[in-house]
């Protein structure tokens, strides 16, 4: 076949240093699979609309399949002169299967090829990121119910607030990750398009049968505009919205389990297994598993600027330009991926310091507000009762005591309201047990709350597994 799939055109050969620069085979061999699989789909296609008989498509079935099993093995030539996965594979087919070859591409464009080649590669992924994200889950769960027992201070501002439940604490990262997990789901829906048969940009003459293909390739939706079809990187961005926003909640999750690791923290202890060392300080255990995962996070947000940026003033259709999508979607795929994979061994490893986290709940005034609902049950209007436990705190600091530790004679210098029974209220189990409304600490609440969780994260697990 020609050296170039555009040779009638041109007189003179592509520079050396124009193939060069505008090769991405190094990028997007890996795509070989997902182009297989759709040129064989196209083929089976031809042949039912008898565009190209059945034994040529048996013939160039035969020959796509032996070109999979030598990239496979390892075994395949690639090189910049053919630019891409697509024109490796067809260039090697002509060894195969002869003249025939060259019928392969009727009816398709390299455009609506690649389109396709991304949505497979992105559908695959995506599934992949779910189950990753269910196996977490579950394991975030697990710990929950391991630790529903364990108490630690709740923090805004990052200064100690309330007592919570470590449980509770947790689940706000199965939340989290749920969500996740539902964004990579209803993104799915937006890959799952099929584009080809969209040709160049404007169809194609070809009696062809895209629901065919379609159900080939298990795709439950065909694209409906020809230009939009090879055009659109939406669903590129939208993944990697999904996957930019699972980073931030990673990010924030490993940089509490730096904190907590550290020594004035002390509230868990990281396994040998997921820490490192120091070239020169002996005594040190670093957290780098939870940093680098914090790091990695602004990788994939870069990969989100750069498609919205590639994008943002291309005009229909097709632009050179979309070559660039790919380096970054599988950059972000293969640090996500790998995010997940590495906390799916960590976490279970994590060694939980009750004690600690128990004692650091019985300092900084974290029953102040406990305190507070006392008077407001009482009668005492909440800003009033506010004003009047503050100063209670100012007193407690000035004598370097808690409230709990104060006297009832001192306690009532602030309000005739408070009686013996303050001291009961103002334990951390009341305090937390107390929080009954529905997604709050308590642990009645937690303990539901897991329940449900498990149930559900089993059940998804399942169905991904049964399918």
């Amino acid at each position: 076949m020609a050296e170039k799939p555009w040779d009638g055109r041109f007189a003179e050969k592509t520079d050396a240093a124009v193939e060069a620069f505008t090769s991405s085979i190094d990028i997007d061999k890996r795509l070989y699979q997902y182009d297989i699989n759709g040129s064989i789909a196209h083929c089976k296609m031809l042949a039912r609309a008898s565009i190209i008989t059945d034994e040529e498509s048996e013939s160039l079935i035969d020959g796509l399949e032996k070109i999979r099993e030598e990239i496979h093995a390892g075994s395949f030539e690639f090189s910049d002169r053919l630019e891409d996965i697509h024109m490796h594979i067809e260039n090697r087919l002509a060894v195969h299967v002869g003249s025939v070859s060259r019928k392969l591409h009727t009816a398709r464009s390299r455009n609506d090829q690649v389109a396709l080649d991304i949505r497979l590669y992105l559908r695959d992924m995506s599934r992949k990121i779910i189950y990753g994200l269910a196996h977490l889950r579950k394991i975030l769960v697990e710990m929950a119910g391991r630790n529903i027992d364990v108490v630690l201070p709740g923090y805004t501002h990052l200064q100690r607030a309330q007592p919570v439940l470590f449980s509770h604490h947790l689940m706000a990262y199965y939340e989290m990750f749920t969500r996740d997990t539902r964004r990579f789901e209803e993104g799915l829906q937006r890959i799952n398009v099929m584009p080809l048969g969209a040709a160049a940009l404007a169809g194609t003459t070809y009696p062809i049968d895209r629901a065919y293909t379609a159900s080939l390739l298990d795709f439950p939706k065909i694209s409906e505009n020809s230009m939009d079809s090879v055009s659109d990187r939406d669903f590129i961005i939208e993944f990697l919205a999904a996957a930019s926003l699972c980073m931030v909640h990673f990010s924030r999750f490993s940089e509490e389990l730096v904190l907590w690791s550290s020594s004035e923290f002390k509230f868990i202890e990281l396994s040998d297994a997921f820490s490192t060392g120091s070239s020169i300080m002996p005594q040190k255990k670093n957290p780098d598993v939870p940093e680098l995962v914090r790091g990695k996070t602004g990788r994939v947000f870069g990969s989100l600027i750069s498609l919205l940026t590639l994008m943002k003033s291309l005009p229909l259709a097709y632009n050179r330009d979309m070559q660039e999508d790919k380096s970054p979607v599988f950059d972000a795929v293969e640090t996500l991926t790998a995010c997940i994979d590495i906390y799916i061994r960590m976490l279970p490893n994590i060694k939980v310091n009750q004690f600690e986290m128990e004692a650091a709940v019985s300092t900084g005034f974290l029953n102040a507000t406990d305190m507070a609902d006392y008077l407001v049950c009482r009668g005492m209007p909440f800003r009033e009762a506010h004003a009047c436990v503050g100063k209670a705190v100012s007193y407690g600091l000035d004598h370097k005591k808690e409230l709990h530790e104060l006297s009832l004679d001192a306690l009532r210098t602030f309000s005739d309201l408070i009686n013996e029974d303050i001291f009961s209220e103002l334990t951390t189990r009341q305090m937390i047990d107390r929080r009954q409304s529905y997604g709050g600490t308590s642990t009645d609440n937690v303990s539901a709350a897991i329940a449900r969780a498990d149930k559900q994260v089993t059940r998804e697990i399942k169905s991904m597994t049964d399918q």
